[in-house]
């Protein structure tokens, strides 16, 4: 009786083992029919161009900022109540023009003071120098006298200096900017209390590649333009090259513009610097996109007898969409422009 229990197990086991080999076998087969089964051998569908020589010119377009020549916050040097703001935002102002008066009084009565003591002083010492030549006086007390009248002209010009930094005055021909107090406020050093702008002249800053940072010379003189005012055609002085790249790789430049027409451009307004990058004689240009592989070794697919060639090539310039071939290509050559998708060096095309 247990024989037979053991021999009836094992028959069901074996069953189960048969079962699930037959259902694995029967996945397997609906699963490679569900899989797509790419043939190599089918012509690739793909759009070509013909390569001719041809004069690549072309105006690149460089986008910038517009900042101030001279920029500056004006404060205090001595402290004070501001007593009048004779400026606001907006007011152009000339070098030299004064801006902020202080409370000065407290400094003239100091002067007037001065001033008194100065007058008897010196009549203490012409009265001294006559009674001193009568030697009817020690020379000492004509010396003190001298020394006193010294002193008291140094703290005269102390109190006028002063007095004269109660009243700030600008720096620059420029425009106020930003006020930033008020009348009846308190001035100390440090203390910012307007904002002078010059827009007279104008820096331009834009950044460029790498590959075309060779275009721009110092001293050298460019087109800009403004989004604003695309009419207006300012000229910018190459003053700065970039010594050092951003994170992006390109190089800042920067101009220096001549603010003529009635100052409209402001500082923080877009414009554009325009090189025109024309590469003299006739070459290989190819659109962009026709390039794979990387930045550092690109390539290009030939098509040739049918079969597409991978085909690897030096840019020795690049315009906008445009990239100059140096070696790799010549005239007749025929590129894949399109249908890159499961391309491959040696694969069959069709050329629609």
């Amino acid at each position: 009786m247990k024989k037979v229990k053991m021999i009836i197990a094992l028959i069901v086991v074996l069953a189960l083992i048969v079962i699930v080999i037959v259902r694995l076998k029967s996945n397997k087969t609906v699963t490679q029919n569900r899989v797509f089964q790419y043939n190599k051998e089918q012509a690739i569908n793909v759009q070509v161009d013909t390569l001719k020589l041809e004069t690549v010119g072309n105006i690149n377009f460089y986008t910038g900022t517009f900042e101030p020549n001279k920029e500056t916050k004006l404060s205090a040097e001595i402290q004070g109540k501001i007593n009048t703001i004779l400026v606001d935002v907006g007011s152009n102002v000339g070098r030299g023009q004064a801006l902020v008066q202080l409370d000065n009084s407290l400094l003239k009565l100091q002067l007037k003071s001065i001033e008194i003591q100065i007058e008897g002083l010196e009549a203490d010492v012409k009265r001294y120098t006559v009674l001193s030549k009568a030697e009817a006086i020690q020379g000492v007390q004509l010396e003190k006298a001298e020394l006193g009248l010294k002193s008291a002209k140094v703290q005269k010009e102390t109190l006028i200096e002063q007095i004269n930094k109660t009243t700030i005055t600008a720096p620059f021909n420029g425009i106020v900017t930003a006020k930033l107090t008020e009348e009846g406020a308190f001035a100390a050093p440090g203390v910012p209390l307007l904002q002078i702008t010059d827009i007279s002249i104008l820096k331009f800053t834009v950044n460029i590649p790498e590959h075309e940072l060779n275009q721009f010379m110092l001293n050298q003189i460019y087109s800009l333009t403004t989004a604003i005012y695309p009419d207006i055609t300012l000229s910018g002085k190459v003053t700065m090259t970039g010594s050092k790249a951003n994170m992006s790789n390109s190089f800042p430049i920067q101009f220096s513009v001549n603010n003529t027409v009635d100052l409209k451009i402001k500082s923080g307004m877009f414009g554009q610097v325009n090189l025109k990058n024309n590469i003299e004689g006739k070459q290989i240009a190819i659109n962009t996109s026709a390039i794979v592989g990387t930045t550092i070794q690109p390539q290009v697919y030939i098509v040739r007898n049918g079969k597409s060639v991978l085909q690897s090539i030096t840019v020795s310039n690049r315009v906008q969409n445009k990239a100059i071939i140096s070696s790799g290509l010549k005239e007749g050559d025929v590129i894949v422009t399109n249908g890159f998708i499961n391309l491959f060096d040696g694969a069959n095309v069709n050329i629609n």
